[in-house]
């Protein structure tokens, strides 16, 4: 296991360092199409998106509690409060429904 330590970093490495090295030797025009320029602009989005909102559902001990708090908090900047109000509306949300759903 030790020995092979160098092999597992260096293979990490070269797929990290080859997915951003390739797109930007193969691409060095601007982009003109719109759906692939849209798809591009909403990556990063997706990606957080995709990486946060299980992490809510689950880092409660009621998964339904969760989902309440997502709720609240998308309502919540649907109507155009700050992310802090948000955030600390939807932490209270979460503490009062885990009191009531044990």
């Amino acid at each position: 296991m030790k020995n092979n330590v160098g092999i597992y970093i260096f293979i990490m490495f070269a797929v990290t360092y080859l997915i951003r090295v390739i797109p930007l030797t193969l691409i060095r025009k601007e982009i003109k199409n719109r759906t692939l320029r849209s798809f591009l602009f909403y990556v990063p989005y997706v990606t957080l998106a995709v990486m946060t909102f299980p992490a809510i559902i689950n880092a409660t001990d009621s998964p339904l509690a969760g989902a309440f708090a997502l709720a609240a908090g998308i309502l919540f900047a649907w109507f155009g409060m700050p992310l802090l109000p948000v955030s600390v509306l939807s932490c209270i949300l979460v503490f009062i429904l885990e009191l009531f759903l044990k």
